[in-house]
């Protein structure tokens, strides 16, 4: 009897195991759809139903958006549906008794276990109807897409059994409604930047004055890269050319493993505390360019702006983000979370500039200072700041350093010799 519980008892932690790796697994693969699809949310929206339809067990689902006078709202995404009751791009009225109309004015969840016991079904509503006699709807859930507090759509989710959903399914299916809307403000503001470019080229041959310009080029970029675009009188500087770089990579330790076994919520709040506090500072030591991708972040020195010292200067950043994220350690640590700190920094020469086609692109750099300061990626430990050979050298006047002996890296032809920064009680 013991043995068979015992085995029922592992069995269920597999699963829940599994499932929790699946969720991360869906909470990775829409930011990285996220980070690529900027100007287009439909596609952020087809895998958020994708993988909610997929991790509820849903025969449909649904993305619905309320229009600008929140008279109406449609279904700007569908999964699975018959588009009979309801199309793309069809209008309802947000004053019906739909449910999805009735979770948007209500910025609730709205959960019918069984749509066929609905008061608008008993009484021949034409929509409800088709949504159960033409579409097989039967258990269906709407949850609101929240900004501020407002609705400004919902996510639907339907089984053509009567099964209602469980709290943990509704809960995810909120975090997924926590994304569309990221996905949204995300693409209004990339469309907007778009838009800012595109009214700048035209200033620009009507030379109308710096003022004007310098303001709306600071409403999307940092304000000393705009200054230095403004200064040098064309944009001319973003195109591509060679520049000596000091180059910071950083990731958390042990980010993978916590992944793994954190709810997505936990995942996330990891993610943006930690991009927030680390930006801060990356602003504060004058970076002219960083890119993010999960965990991981590139910093660059001396390009676009110039500086006299970027390898010391991208030190510096790295012992600051050290300091921080110790403390944000501490605060994990007492949540469960044994998360670490690890940077790499590099000294050499790169090609930067503008890389990407029309309505996407990003200043950024390539080179073997970036390769090399990535391929460091995977020896730093926690708390640990690792140099290159140049970087090592350029630094040693004011940080104390020692050899950990030469590494072979995938892609660069000799051995590197890799520094790390010592502390003074160390030296």
């Amino acid at each position: 009897m013991h043995d068979h519980l015992d085995e029922n008892g592992l069995a269920n932690m597999r699963a829940e195991l599994d499932r929790m790796r699946e969720r991360e697994t869906a909470m990775r693969d829409i930011l990285n759809v996220m980070s690529q699809s900027r100007e287009d949310e439909a596609k952020v929206f087809d895998i958020i139903l994708q993988k909610a339809a997929s991790l509820c067990d849903a025969d449909q689902a649904g993305l619905q958006l309320v229009n600008k006078s929140r008279s109406h709202f449609r279904l700007a995404a569908d999964l699975g549906q018959k588009r009979t009751a309801f199309e793309i791009g069809k209008e309802w009225s947000l004053d019906s008794f739909l449910s999805s109309a009735v979770a948007i004015r209500s910025g609730e969840v709205i959960h019918i276990p069984d749509y066929a016991e609905t008061d608008l079904y008993k009484k021949g509503d034409p929509t409800a109807v088709r949504t159960v006699e033409t579409e097989g709807t039967r258990s269906r859930l709407v949850v609101p897409l929240l900004q501020n507090g407002i609705a400004i759509g919902s996510i639907s989710l339907s089984r053509h059994e009567v099964r209602s959903f469980e709290p943990s399914e509704i809960a995810l299916v909120e975090t997924f409604a926590a994304q569309a809307v990221i996905a949204i403000e995300n693409t209004k503001q990339f469309k907007a930047l778009k838009q800012l470019n595109t009214e700048l080229a035209d200033r620009v041959k009507e030379q109308v004055g710096e003022i004007e310009r310098m303001g709306k080029l600071k409403r999307f970029l940092p304000s000393a890269v705009a200054d230095t675009v403004v200064s040098s009188g064309s944009e001319n500087m973003l195109r591509s050319h060679r520049a000596l770089l000091g180059v910071l990579f950083c990731d958390i330790r042990g980010f993978t493993a916590f992944c793994e076994t954190a709810e997505p919520e936990e995942t996330i709040e990891v993610l943006q505390a930690y991009h927030e506090e680390m930006g801060k500072l990356i602003n504060a030591h004058g970076a002219g360019v960083d890119h993010r991708m999960g965990d991981g972040v590139m910093v660059l020195f001396n390009d676009p702006l110039p500086c006299d010292d970027p390898a010391g200067d991208a030190v510096r950043l790295a012992v600051a983000m050290r300091a921080r994220m110790a403390e944000l350690s501490k605060d994990w640590k007492r949540l469960g979370f044994r998360l670490g700190f690890g940077v790499r920094v590099s000294l050499g020469y790169a090609t930067v500039g503008m890389v990407g086609y029309e309505g996407r692109s990003d200043y950024t750099a390539s080179g073997t200072a970036i390769n090399v300061a990535s391929r460091l990626c995977e020896m730093a430990e926690d708390g640990e700041i690792l140099l290159s050979t140049r970087a090592a050298v350029a630094v040693e006047d004011d940080f104390r350093s020692v050899s950990t002996g030469e590494i072979t890296l995938k892609g660069i032809r000799e051995p590197v010799e890799v520094f790390r920064i010592i502390e003074c009680e160390e030296a």
